[in-house]
């Protein structure tokens, strides 16, 4: 995966360089410390653990942080952070290092990316293409990776008891990966997909325009993911020019490396055939190794891993439930394979992308999907190195802030815009941008000069400002009571964290609060870096991006703009200087009078006292502690995290929501002009950690508070009086109207698959409403028609409520009581429901439609198959194992082996209501839909042998890893909150499904998961019910010659006695099934007059068409509904037809009232 860049406020480095080698002293003892500095002491090695050395002091870390730290360093460099958590529900494991695709050849753009791509495809230890995924896969784990653009970062996550496992796999990427000759076309093909699955979306299209408008010779420009194209172009040269490295290099069997970093003459083969392959897969190993480019594209991916993955460059965290001694010894043997390269440990880059010819410029840009923003960028110093103040996240705090005489109050006032964010932005190691990001309304991006002079006119106002301490002192409170009081995270998201800031210049000690803390100011140090970073946030030195649809910029300038295209994505841009009248407009004092700095923050928490007891086990479950004709309360006292916290739901269900698509509608805009409305208010609790959001969905409408408790009744009493006495005014719903029209006009331009599983949902939902019937309704909407709309929503209501946390019952009741008060509503009778339409068993239906956006290539299908019931706990365990089994295996296939596309996925999928479930497949593809589909029934068909076949133990693995996900607790107090609520929204209010799963899959036999795959799942199934959702690109497909029409082409040249370089000619063309084009090029320049006549070479060529319709590729007859499928003509009539599911019914009595159980 590619990520663009790193939008991370803080986070973490050392002082100090590696040495390519530790001096250890001797020791017979094996746990005897010798000092080696005054923070460093020795650990030596013994026959089975390489020696390294411990960091001594204590790292530094919250009071509620019950983990244990260490940090130790190999001798090879590689420095490592240890984490002890014996509750952790996953271990886990990142490495970081520190290069990424600013370190690109220039001649191979994307080669970082296709390094990362290429180190999952096995070692030396493991040669197996999916050891890796599959061993996490049934050990309850998954793996991620990205390239960035100065650190690659590799991390997963599995059951405690296989991290040994795990280290041993993933250790390999870095010492002794196989490259795999077989690989490199395949993987060539993922990255390709990768870059085309962002093609048509904005923020890789923006994200790459702001790159190339660099600076000349600056690395900032390189395009980083990479395709096809880049990633060939240095082979096809090489080949061109005859440069080849001899026969080593022309059999594929250089680079390969042995753990000891010497060549490997005979690569181990990693691939293993799909069981149920296309008849254009690849067969063998010489035909998968892209020939002579395919073999240079290799070497150099191997020569630019032995040179850059470099043991100093590189930063590991592991988290587990093993001892510290443990985890040392685990990384100290597994790690210390890897080789130090001798590089510089740490790459900076100290130059800054923008030169003059980028500053004081206005760049126009063209966007996908319809929407007005102007973005204002300025150099700003690496942030990194001045961690201790922060001043780039201090200014954010001005720039970016919501409340009264603020920027983003002043703009919002005028109509100009709907959001305004401002923070620092890495981009590379060494230089950084400060950006402001403003969404516009219609009309802002009409004034959108006057918008871009109100910042300036802002950042003159914080220039002539005398900015008092106690703004400093507020902002490093409030990171203290975070830092202090920080939740705990999931395991491999925090070790992902902490192996990313390692690289970071703080003290090793620091390495968990310096990204977090701002220290106070304690001399003139703070406010000089303030002051400094203020010098270059100036209009002749920023860059104004200014984004719309074409049409609408030539709207504003009056006419056709002068437009260039962006070499990667095609992005239309122009770039303007500013006029000299907003130079001196924007260099000039503030002078608007609604501007100042913010007030002090009263939401700072003051009391943060929690009540401790002695608890033997916590309670697995909520209590009903009150219940009106309208209400009911769950509630949980915390017994686990300790944390002066709450977490708050309140559900306020109404007959009339969604009762027609205008009232979905009227629902929606009611719940976004209420956020409007508090905006202003809720902006410092937001910063102070007390956080809500109000929401609509087709139920009724959501309050969700969490945070500190100490003043959140204060926060739920505001939020819930704005909703009750919300007054509508007619210029700010003509705001939320745009807004919300924009953004549903735009979602049906997301990716392919993302509008497949849309239609899937939607069709297996009952009395739910498209997108399309809603948009329709939002121009004729008035003030009038909301305020109408809120009496009629609120009159009648049933509440749902949870609450949990460092709250008493006695807090949780007046809660409600506030609520009930407040809404001064009636009780309803009626409680509106979430319910799904089943399918009927033994149908096979597919229902397709065209891909909105007309230059998107990628077509998608969702494959969805009924299971059965969520409430049969017998079904529910037994399906959710076959999902976990066929997960990987899915992704192995038809991803990695067949390469249908980037986006491959297969998992369970819940039914409105959560009384329904079956099986989820989708594929984005550049294939046609009926393809896709023909390919996932093949590989359904596959599955059958490999869990007829499957050994015991490895089906026993895939239990104990779904039983252990089922029985680990909560780790914070959100995520206990989602669980329990799940089983309230539902109305089933089974809060133990979890822990009963798990007991009732310990008697689940592998016939039982079998059967329930041959009954509902493979394609002969008797009790089958199965939809698919096809949707088809627009984009035409350049034409494409098979393999089999190329092997009929040479055979009729053969049989009339053509001499030519036929290897030669495959070769040059370098792909399976090449554009027609280019193969007729290729062969119109073979066939010349010494080989054969003139007119007979057009008689031959004119056999390349003929061939091409009797031997079509694979998947390109993009509307081939595949063989006994019925197509859904009608799509109402068609779910009218269905079953609707059963209401929910409580699944358990607990009978906590009139007393609850506490």
């Amino acid at each position: 995966m590619f990520r663009p860049t790193n939008y991370r406020l803080a986070a973490h480095a050392r002082f100090f360089s590696h040495p390519k080698k530790l001096p250890l002293p001797p020791s017979s003892s094996r746990r005897s410390f010798a000092m080696v500095s005054s923070d460093w002491t020795g650990i030596p090695g013994n026959s089975s653990t390489p020696p390294y050395i411990v960091f001594t002091k204590p790292i530094e870390k919250s009071q509620v942080d019950e983990r244990e730290y260490r940090v130790i360093r190999l001798r090879n460099g590689l420095t490592a952070m240890l984490v002890h958590d014996p509750n952790t529900e996953n271990a886990a494991a990142s490495l970081d290092v520190a290069v990424g695709h600013l370190s690109d050849p220039d001649d191979m753009p994307g080669l970082a990316h296709f390094c990362e791509h290429l180190l999952f495809m096995g070692t030396q230890q493991f040669p197996k293409e999916n050891e890796y995924s599959e061993y996490l896969s049934k050990n309850n784990g998954g793996s991620n990776a990205y390239t960035s653009s100065s650190n690659t970062n590799y991390h997963f996550r599995v059951s405690p008891t296989a991290l040994l496992g795990a280290i041993e796999r993933f250790s390999g990427f870095f010492h002794s990966p196989l490259f795999a000759p077989a690989c490199t076309t395949r993987e060539l093909n993922a990255v390709d997909s990768e870059h085309k699955k962002n093609h048509q979306a904005d923020p890789w299209r923006i994200f790459q325009l702001n790159k190339t408008l660099t600076k000349e010779g600056h690395p900032w420009n390189k395009f980083g993911t990479g395709n096809r194209e880049t990633l060939s172009a240095a082979g096809k040269e090489a080949k061109t020019k005859a440069k080849l490295l001899g026969n080593d290099f022309l059999n594929g069997h250089a680079g390969v490396v042995t753990p000891d970093g010497s060549p490997a003459l005979l690569p181990t083969s990693s691939r293993v055939p799909s069981p149920t392959p296309s008849s254009g897969s690849a067969s063998s190993e010489a035909e998968a190794d892209g020939g002579t480019v395919g073999r240079e594209t290799r070497r150099r991916v191997v020569e630019w891993w032995s040179k850059e993955y470099c043991a100093g460059r590189m930063k590991v965290c592991v988290v587990g439930r093993e001892s510290l001694d443990e985890l040392s010894d685990m990384v100290s043997k597994h790690f210390s394979p890897i080789l130090n390269r001798g590089q510089d440990p740490l790459p900076i880059i100290n130059d800054h992308p923008f030169g003059p010819n980028e500053m004081g410029t206005l760049v126009c840009v063209q966007t996908i999907m319809s929407f007005h923003a102007v973005e204002i960028s300025f150099p700003l110093a690496w942030q990194p190195p001045l961690w201790r103040y922060k001043p780039g996240h201090f200014l954010s705090h001005f720039v970016g802030h919501e409340g009264p005489g603020s920027l983003h109050s002043y703009l919002k006032g005028k109509g100009w815009i709907t959001s305004l964010n401002a923070a620092p932005q890495a981009l590379g190691r060494g230089f950084a941008m400060f950006k402001a990001t403003i969404h516009l309304t219609k009309e802002g991006f009409d004034n959108n000069r006057a918008v871009v002079l109100a910042t300036f006119k802002y950042l003159s106002l914080l220039r002539s400002s005398d900015i008092a301490p106690w703004h400093q002192s507020e902002v490093a409170t409030i990171s203290k009571t975070h830092f202090q009081f920080a939740e705990k995270r999931a395991a491999e998201g925090y070790a992902l964290s902490i192996a990313e800031r390692m690289s970071w210049p703080v003290p090793t000690e620091k390495l968990l609060s310096a990204p977090v803390l701002v220290s106070e100011w304690q001399d003139e140090k703070g406010l000089q870096d303030v002051r400094e970073a203020l010098k270059n946030i100036r209009v002749d030195t920023g860059r104004v991006v200014l984004m719309a649809k074409k049409e609408e910029h030539e709207r504003v300038a009056g006419g056709e703009k002068p437009w260039q295209s962006e070499k990667w994505y095609g992005t239309g841009y122009t770039v303007d200087r500013w006029d000299d009248n907003f130079f001196a407009e924007a260099q000039g004092p503030n002078d608007i009078q609604e501007l100042h700095l913010p007030h002090k923050n009263e939401f700072i928490p003051t009391n943060l006292d929690v009540e401790k007891r002695n608890i033997s086990e916590p309670q697995r479950r909520p209590h009903l502690v009150y219940e009106t004709e309208m209400s009911t309360v769950w509630h949980k006292k915390d017994d686990q995290f300790w944390l002066p916290k709450a977490s708050v739901i309140m559900e306020i269900r109404s007959p009339v929501a969604s009762s027609s698509p205008r009232a979905a509608v009227l629902t929606r805009l009611f719940s976004d002009l209420v956020n409007d409305s508090l905006t202003e208010y809720t902006y410092d609790a937001d910063l102070a950690g007390l956080a809500y959001s109000f929401g609509a969905y087709n139920l009724g409408v959501t309050i969700y508070l969490k945070g500190y408790n100490d003043k959140l009744p204060d926060l739920s009493r505001r939020v819930i009086e704005a909703a009750r006495n919300l007054q509508v005014h007619q210029d700010r719903l003509e705001v939320m109207k745009e807004k919300l029209q924009r953004q549903w006009e735009n979602f049906f331009m997301s990716q392919s698959y993302q509008l497949s599983d849309y239609h899937g949902r939607y069709i297996l939902s009952h009395g739910a409403w498209t997108i399309e019937e809603q948009l329709s309704e939002i121009a004729g909407v008035t003030a009038e028609d909301v305020q109408s709309h809120i009496n009629q929503l609120l009159e009648k209501v049933s509440v749902r409520m949870l609450v949990l946390g460092n709250v008493y019952k006695d807090q949780a009741i007046a809660l409600s009581k506030d609520l009930e008060g407040i809404l001064r509503s009636n009780p309803s009778s009626f409680s509106p429901e979430d319910l799904s339409l089943i399918l009927p068993e033994g149908c096979n239906y597919v229902w397709t439609a065209p891909v909105p956006n007309p230059n998107e290539a990628n077509s998608a299908l969702t494959y969805y198959l009924h299971l059965g019931r969520l409430t049969d706990p017998q079904q529910r365990v037994v399906g959710s194992l076959l999902a976990q089994i066929m997960s990987e295996p899915a992704f192995d296939i038809l991803r990695t082996k067949e390469q249908l596309g980037y986006i491959v996925s297969c998992s369970r999928w819940n039914l409105p209501g959560d009384s329904q479930c079956g099986l989820r497949i989708v594929v984005q593809s550049e294939r046609g839909p009926g393809y896709l589909e023909e390919r996932v029934e093949a590989f359904l068909d596959g599955m059958d042998a490999k869990i007829r076949e499957m050994e015991i133990g490895e089906f026993n693995d895939f239990k104990s890893g779904l039983q252990q996900r089922w029985r680990e607790p909560a780790k914070n107090l959100g995520e206990e909150a989602s669980r329990h609520w799940t089983h309230i929204d539902s109305g089933y209010f089974d809060f133990l499904r979890r822990y009963e799963d798990a007991n009732i899959l310990e008697k689940v036999g592998k016939e039982q998961v079998l059967e329930l795959f041959r009954e509902r799942v493979h394609p002969n199934g008797q009790k089958r019910a199965k939809l698919s959702i096809h949707l088809q690109s627009r984009k035409p497909r350049l034409p494409r010659v098979s393999a089999k029409a190329i092997d009929a082409f040479e055979t009729y040249l053969k049989g009339a006695n053509i001499t030519v370089d036929f290897a030669g000619l495959r070769e040059e063309l370098d792909e399976e099934n090449p554009a027609s084009a280019d193969f007729i090029k290729a062969w119109e320049g073979a066939l010349t007059d010494d080989v054969v006549s003139a007119e007979n070479a057009q008689g031959l060529m004119e056999q390349i068409p003929v061939l091409m319709q009797q031997y079509p590729v694979q998947g390109e007859d993009t509307h081939a509904i595949p063989a006994g499928v019925t197509r859904i003509e009608d799509l109402m009539a068609f779910k009218a037809a269905l079953q609707i599911s059963e209401p929910p019914q409580p699944l358990v009595q607990w009978n906590d009232l009139p007393t609850s159980n506490l």
